[in-house]
């Protein structure tokens, strides 16, 4: 049923009392990159992610997800924990702590409640629906989609989740807030694996982000030296965007850094059980890759970063009963000996 701007306005208060950083809204329709992402499948530039290939209509028309869908309202919430703490490795800041899907869904059924009460039908996701999120966020007004296809807000910078609920409201549309990158190339320019292949396009087969988390098989060995320190994801392209000046510290302490993960050297998570990588990743991103994986990233990092003192767990792990894991450690040792020998 038809509403009036007090409606969207009410929704928005609520927004901000769930905690929530902004909440704009925009007009169901086809997505504005619809053609470009069509495109960017066709080319293969989504790896193993199956899943983004099929039904792409649904994908690129929020009409075809929900019957009768007229307003996407789209949600920003700030995760920013910090600056890296001095561990040696790094995961991407979004892992460091519980695991936002969880969250920001219960945010987002009470949202979801509301909306009901004023005679909407919804479906709402947080990275998970097939629709084209920044898509819409900018049509909003959310933001705007940077060169390295990553979200930037004025007040947030690039640290933020994007959430929407597609709705059967008709509720008055916001207008854009504009592409406000100028000709700034920083995160095109930082991008240690070059996956930022032109503006706005990123060949996930080449971003250290898929590498070390979508990617099931082993890292292919033009990345594996790039990867750095890397465990889990990347934020490089996030880190040197200049937007972040404004970014502040989440209010919420469930994404902060968590202590019995950042109290681990690299090759600590080596020597991870199957029950103590649960234990320690609980509640954690992290723990959807499983253990054989997660323990391929390390190897990776201890080939890049590791000494002789950490060859004995590389020796243990190069017998590990995964081939996925025993090939990584295996390389890894190979990388420290010919560090060792110069």
């Amino acid at each position: 049923m038809p509403t009036d701007p007090v409606s969207a306005e009410s929704i928005k208060q609520l927004a901000a009392e769930l905690g929530f950083d902004d909440c704009r809204i925009a007009a169901a329709g086809t997505a504005t990159h619809a053609d470009s992402f069509q495109a960017w499948i066709d080319d293969g530039c989504h790896g193993e992610m199956g899943w983004l290939e099929r039904t792409p209509e649904r994908r690129c028309d929020p009409r075809e997800v929900l019957p009768g869908c007229r307003s996407v309202v789209s949600l920003a919430i700030n995760y920013y924990p910090g600056p890296n703490p001095d561990t040696g490795w790094r995961i991407a800041r979004y892992s460091w702590n519980e695991d936002y899907h969880d969250l920001v869904e219960k945010k987002l059924k009470q949202m979801n409640a509301a909306m009901v009460e004023l005679g909407g039908t919804q479906r709402y996701y947080v990275d998970t629906g097939p629709v084209l999120e920044r898509d819409f966020a900018s049509d909003a007004g959310l933001g705007w989609n940077g060169k390295s296809t990553v979200q930037i807000h004025r007040h947030l910078g690039t640290w933020f989740f994007l959430a929407e609920l597609l709705t059967t409201l008709d509720l008055p549309a916001d207008e854009p807030f504009g592409d406000h990158c100028g000709k700034c190339t920083r995160c095109i320019d930082a991008c240690p694996t070059d996956a930022i292949t032109e503006p706005h396009r990123v060949d996930a087969r080449r971003c250290i982000s898929y590498l070390t988390i979508e990617h099931k098989g082993a890292i292919p060995m033009e990345f594996r030296k790039a990867i750095g320190n890397r465990l889990y994801g990347c934020d490089e392209c996030l880190e040197v965007c200049p937007w972040n000046r404004f970014a502040k510290l989440s209010r919420e302490s469930r994404f902060h850094a968590r202590e019995e993960i950042f109290d681990k050297s690299t090759r600590d998570f080596l020597d991870l059980t199957v029950e103590e990588f649960r234990t320690v990743f609980r509640k954690n991103p992290i723990k959807r890759i499983k253990l054989p994986r997660f323990q391929r990233n390390v190897c990776v990092v201890l080939g890049n970063t590791g000494t002789v003192d950490d060859l004995p767990a590389l020796e243990r792990a190069a017998q590990h009963e995964d081939p996925l894991v025993a090939e990584h450690a295996t390389w890894a040792i190979g990388e420290i000996k010919k560090r060792a020998s110069h």
